[in-house]
């Protein structure tokens, strides 16, 4: 605690002798969107990267972040252009799905699905404490999914609408409005991230099931690989990565739910289209404020982005977090917005580095300050 103070005043101090010249922008591939063609040159991204230099040191580890006003076209991007676990990010596509089914007529939010032994994933939510056979409608499902990150939601509403079709919604959520959807890798089940982080250690990891990680997260992080050792029973020597974190790196580099938090960010943007022709067809204005209504109940992630922002912002958001990397990202907005300088924006961040998840939550809440206080969102 003293340590993180003693930074604290340090980082504070580099924050009151801020620039305020701004930096200039690149604009890489994106220069033919209309987005990426206005003035880069504000004075508050001078500002923002001055304050996100600040926060990154205190952290101690890495920062992402991806900002675009949704009426002005403005973006910013501090490390956007990198690939970044997404973790449970992946969760809104798959809600957008649900939703462009029920637009469909393929399904109703009052369906039920029967919830399998099976389909048991571990993390947090309230779908786990049901029994198996017990019949969960798709509107619950959806809303424990989003508000607070339910894995086992999530994996049965990916089972009824189908993984190849949640991957066709990210890329057509991020080609609407006009970015790259290759730079977001293919998005899978929550059960297959445990069965590839685990089969990084040991290829007969990848047949285990739901229960089987239920059982291993039991044990404390430094304990796992003893603990797989004895489930698969075969001899620690035997893994190929020297521990639980070198297998989620390895993981990761596969590209399994990572992406840009740029792409992301036009993700999201599909969701609260400002130009025309930028919508989706097949999920109409009813559907996407569904969608964003859902994630303004987010419950998850009090302290990250959200707490930073401040109470004049509104923040319909998503959280992901896995081993040693935390995000946050959705679409700010102003109570009495009355120009293009006052938004919408999406918002995107993601930190990678430290074990406390603690550590993570401070550096988002900073982001969010850094956000309010550098007049990114308009005037403070």
């Amino acid at each position: 605690m003293r340590h993180w103070i003693q930074r604290g005043v340090i980082a504070l101090g580099l924050l009151i002798a801020l620039p305020v010249h701004p930096e200039s922008y690149e604009t890489s591939d994106y220069a033919t969107h209309w987005y990426y063609e206005v003035d880069k040159q504000s004075t508050w991204q001078g500002d923002l990267t001055a304050r996100l230099q600040a926060i990154e040191s205190v952290f101690e580890g890495e920062l992402g972040v991806y900002v675009q006003n949704l009426a002005s076209g403005e973006a910013y991007s501090w490390r956007a252009d990198d690939p970044w676990y997404l973790a449970s990010l992946i969760k809104i596509p798959v809600a957008a799905q649900v939703l462009a089914e029920r637009q469909a007529g393929t399904l109703t939010l009052d369906e039920r699905l029967t919830l399998a032994q099976s389909d048991f994933v571990d993390g947090a939510g309230p779908t786990n404490w049901h029994d198996p056979g017990t019949p969960i409608s798709i509107r619950y499902l959806m809303e424990q999914m989003i508000t607070v990150s339910d894995n086992t939601a999530s994996d049965m509403l990916i089972d009824r609408v189908g993984l190849e079709a949640v991957n066709q919604r990210a890329r057509t959520m991020i080609a609407a409005s006009g970015g790259n959807p290759d730079d977001i890798g293919p998005i899978s089940k929550l059960v297959g991230v445990r069965q590839g982080v685990y089969g990084e250690l040991h290829p007969d990891a990848r047949a285990l099931g739901g229960m089987d990680f239920i059982a291993l997260r039991q044990h404390p992080v430094s304990q796992r690989g003893q603990a797989l050792a004895r489930a698969l029973g075969v001899n620690a020597d035997t893994f190929t990565q020297p521990d639980y974190d070198h297998a989620f790196d390895a993981y990761e580099a596969t590209g399994e739910n990572v992406g840009t938090l740029r792409a992301y960010g036009d993700l999201l943007a599909s969701l609260r289209p400002v130009q025309q022709g930028r919508a989706m067809e097949d999920l109409d204005a009813e559907q996407r404020q569904a969608l964003l209504e859902i994630m303004q109940r987010t419950s998850s992630g009090k302290q990250r982005l959200k707490a930073g922002l401040g109470s004049g912002i509104s923040f319909a958001h998503k959280t992901g977090t896995q081993q040693r990397r935390s995000c946050d990202a959705g679409i700010a907005e102003r109570g009495n917005a009355d120009s293009a300088t006052q938004g919408p924006w999406v918002i995107v961040s993601c930190t990678r580095g430290p074990v406390a998840v603690s550590a993570h939550e401070r550096a988002l809440t900073s982001v969010g300050e850094a956000l309010r206080y550098s007049g990114a969102l308009g005037k403070p």
